[in-house]
């Protein structure tokens, strides 16, 4: 029950209680074989799997796989047809023409057909780790690629499981990369349980190498004894996998081992590359076993592999793979097994025709004393040019200088290619004839850094942006690559979808209610810190003439793109009254929530006005519209465009910049804190109710307001509070900005020594639940983006002259020091970046664990690298 209302329950207060859930829902691929993989990610589960059940598997279970797979190409994906079901006939002309152009692509040039990213650049980007959500991961960027990765057997409690997808169940003490340079060369550590596992990759593109180039997989694992079980001591059991998302059959060659040289596993050919070969090295005595499989469930590959090897425990008592191969098999997966430890190569090699004279030469360069030279070297080379570019020398310590590395790495180790179709949630009463509540977007294909390898291996719009602050420093044509795939996504309406699901193995991760998209939501337009900073740093010579170039004519083609994006926001989410601005979305009916929550924001449930309506204006939000019409004005000017659009966008940064009009709208005079102003009450509880439905008692906790709201500045200090202050919209001789520098400092309301809290202890809100099953998330923890953008505030202060100086760069050593000292602390202890830091319990980590998208921000605290924000 929903409201309460309704004349079969009763309702009545009982004793308060609190506990826990989820958020509350966020409301054609190119072949027919591929949407019916999404569709067995929906059914199939999650991709979770548990612990190998030797004993329990049917002998007929391997077989009926095949079968499986065969029928699911049987099954057709419903395009849109324009029929549907609405409410009334009189009711669907309006709502569909909007539907049809929400999943209409924006009339404008793509930004991904520019010469710059085609040619070498592309072919140089085509192989890369690009499936963040399994330990590793290799796919080319193309809708249908051959993938390839690794899994293996470890050991907990007794049981036996199957590595393969990141997932905290399977309590690794540390997994991640500690070098990768985002292109060519990565080397990660993973520790599972008394196994030590590396593994280096290394591309190049050589002589006889087919388009894209060869790659190498370099695996050293290494048992700790006293950690494991007897027969986990004596064995170690990895898997290699290749296969064909088109379905191309796959050649399973020679498995016999080989104790020198190299040994033929698998071959194959795809149009786009030729004939290839995957190639086996190692010095070791290793016990090979392999098994094949047809089968289009990419995401599904673990269940393939665990139920072969359940069949043929059970069959034969042994833990290995059957040494079978079904006809016409595109998924080959080899299993090595060796004692305590051993190093293995293997290569893959493009063009590799038999009659090429390279092949011996090409796999003697990947593998084997070579590769450990030119591993070594390409480490080196990393390090180099990390010092060169984030300057850290006499800034940092040694200790510090390790986890900065480690942060970059696991930022650009994680960066994935998925391609696929949003599903976009149709209006509220409608359905398609299929029943469905949702049409799909243009397929697209998306190259993105994530947050999480385990909770959010795909791409999220506001986290982008924080992303591409690191990324453009490092390697500028990759960030320009990143951004322009997510503005090719703007649809006719100028909306991009802020969550990005594509592809089956992408679904396989995502519960299937918070899959739908919703064209009225947005999302903090963060790419204009990234875009902004390349534009100001053309101005100041800050690029190679080459480099100049190609920003120049990205920005320029963007421009049209970039419009359309700030249109979209300044026509749906705006307030009633000119120059105000709101989030729009939040429910303003809603009886289960202590504060309604505004997901679009990105800050979720931080504490907005309780009675959402359209009289609300919010501060963070107008900030946003200030930083994108200044980049557009930054555009403007070295496009020397002089229209009647660029008029406009100076005319709209000079209002947002007015100091007055600010203070007139946002400012507490008292507190010298910016609010956001809405229908509030403090006087707000959830309190138990017991519900009788249907002859049926319940408890709920819901929502009871105490005093009527009314028209005024939401007194909560937080991170929104300090949003006027991140942007340098404070003249630094107000008396405004010492009021701000003593909110920062005051330990009652956000500072702690670990950073700053979300949410002000003196907060009415501070740490309360949201609902029975919401927990505080944006009320109180430690955020890395936004300490970040304070940072960069303070740090704007402190070399701007005013009677504020020297306190705001006192303060601003203070932070960045507490800042990198425990993010430092947290990675040694835990082997992790987190999600966020607890402000009540000493800084530790929580939330997401190996959270490696904006927590890389510690790279540019160390580096004392801020956004350009100020005109």
């Amino acid at each position: 029950m929903s409201g309460g209302g309704g004349s079969s329950s009763v309702r009545r207060p009982v004793a308060a209680a609190r506990s826990r859930s989820g958020p509350e829902p966020d409301a054609r691929r190119a072949a027919a074989a591929t949407a019916a993989a999404a569709a067995a990610a929906r059914r199939r589960g999650r991709g979770d799997h548990g612990p190998l059940r030797l004993m329990e598997v049917s002998p007929r279970n391997l077989l009926l796989v095949g079968t499986a797979s065969v029928a699911l190409l049987a099954v057709a994906f419903v395009v849109y047809t324009g029929v549907w079901q609405g409410k009334a006939d009189g009711e669907v002309e309006t709502p569909l023409r909007r539907v049809v152009r929400s999943v209409t692509p924006l009339d404008a040039p793509r930004m991904m057909d520019l010469p710059q990213f085609q040619g070498d650049h592309k072919e140089s980007l085509y192989w890369g780790t690009y499936r963040p959500n399994v330990y590793l991961g290799i796919r080319a960027r193309t809708p249908l690629s051959l993938i390839a990765g690794i899994m293996w057997i470890g050991a907990k409690n007794g049981q036996y499981f199957l590595r393969h997808v990141c997932q905290d169940s399977d309590e690794l003490s540390t997994y991640g990369w500690t070098d990768h340079n985002g292109r060519d060369y990565g080397h990660q550590v993973l520790v599972d349980h008394g196994l030590l596992l590396t593994t280096s990759f290394l591309k190049e593109k050589g002589e006889g190498s087919g388009y894209g180039g060869d790659w190498a997989v370099r695996l050293n694992a290494k048992t700790d004894g006293p950690s494991l079980s007897e027969d986990q001591e004596s064995t170690t059991h990895l898997f290699f996998y290749i296969a064909d998302e088109a379905g191309n059959s796959i050649t399973m060659d020679s498995h016999i081992p080989s104790s020198r040289g190299h040994v033929l596993l698998a071959s194959g050919s795809r149009e786009e590359i030729g004939d290839w070969k995957v190639y086996l090295r190692s010095e070791e005595n290793l016990e090979i076993h392999r098994a094949g499989f047809k089968s289009i469930s990419m995401h599904n590959l673990s269940d393939l592999v665990q139920q072969a090897l359940a069949t043929n425990a059970m069959q034969s008592g042994n833990l290995n793979l059957p040494d079978m191969a079904e006809d016409s098999s595109n998924v080959i997966v080899y299993q090595v097994s060796m004692k305590r430890s051993a190093e293995v190569d293997i290569v893959f090699l493009s063009g590799a025709a038999s009659e090429n004279p390279m092949i011996e030469e090409r796999i003697n360069r990947l593998t084997g004393p070579v590769l450990s030279t030119r591993l070594e070297s390409k480490q080196k080379d990393f390090e180099k040019r990390y010092d060169q570019i984030f300057n850290v020398n006499n800034k940092i310590n040694p200790k510090e200088l390790s986890v900065g590395v480690a942060a970059l790495s696991n930022l650009l180790g994680g960066i994935g290619y998925f391609y696929g179709q949003s599903k976009i949630a149709l209006p509220k009463g409608f359905t398609q004839k299929n029943g469905d509540k949702y049409i799909p977007y243009w397929p697209a294909a998306l190259y993105t850094a994530v947050p999480s390898r385990s909770f959010f291996p795909r791409g999220f719009l506001w986290d982008e942006g924080f992303h591409q602050l690191v990324i453009w420093r490092w390697d500028v044509h990759i960030s320009m690559d990143i951004i322009g795939h997510w503005l090719d996504l703007i649809n006719a309406d100028g909306w991009i979808p802020r969550e990005q699901i594509l592809g089956a193995e992408a679904l396989s991760k995502v519960p299937e209610e918070f899959v739908l998209q919703y064209p009225s939501n947005g999302n903090p337009p963060t790419l204009f810190l990234a875009l902004r900073d390349l534009a100001s740093g053309i101005h100041a010579n800050q690029f190679s003439d080459e480099e100049s170039e190609k920003i120049s004519t990205f920005l320029k083609r963007a421009y049209v793109r970039l419009n359309s994006w700030f249109q979209w926001f300044n026509s749906t989410q705006t307030g009633k009254y000119e120059g105000t601005f709101y989030w729009h979305g939040r429910d303003s009916m809603a009886t289960r929530e202590l504060n309604p929550k505004t997901l679009t924001s990105g800050l979720d449930d931080y504490p907005r006005a309780s009675h959402p309506n359209d009289e609300e204006r919010h501060v963070d939000l107008r900030c946003w519209m200030l930083l994108a019409t200044n980049c557009m004005c930054s555009i403007a000017e070295f496009l020397k465009t002089d229209s009647s659009l660029e008029k406009d966008y100076y005319k709209m940064s000079n209002q947002l910049s007015d100091f007055g009009i600010l203070n007139k709208m946002h400012l507490d005079d008292k507190t010298g804190a910016y609010f956001d102003y809405g229908n509030h009450t403090e006087k707000v509880r959830l309190r138990w109710y017991e519900v009788r439905e249907n002859d049926v008692m319940r408890r709920e906790l819901l929502r009871e307001t105490l005093q009527p709201p009314q028209l005024q500045l939401v007194p909560h200090v937080g991170y929104v509070s300090m949003f006027p202050f991140m942007m340098g919209a404070i003249p630094p001789e107000s008396w405004v900005l010492e009021k701000q520098l003593d909110l920062i400092s005051n330990s009652s309301i956000l500072w702690t020594n670990y950073g700053l809290r979300s949410l002000s202890r003196t907060s009415s809100i501070y740490m309360k639940r949201n609902t029975e099953h919401d927990p505080p998330y944006w009320r109180g923890a430690i955020w890395i983006n936004m300490n970040y953008m304070i940072l960069s505030g303070l740090h704007h202060y402190a070399h701007e002259d005013g009677p504020y100086k020297d306190r705001a760069k006192e303060l601003y050593d203070e932070l960045r020091s507490n800042l990198i000292r425990n993010i430092v602390k947290n990675y040694h202890e835990t082997g992790f970046f987190w999600e966020n830091y607890d402000q009540k319990n000493k800084g530790k980590g929580k939330g997401a664990r190996s959270f490696t998208g904006w927590t890389s921000l510690v790279v540019l605290i160390m580096g004392e690298s801020y956004p350009t924000l100020h005109r």
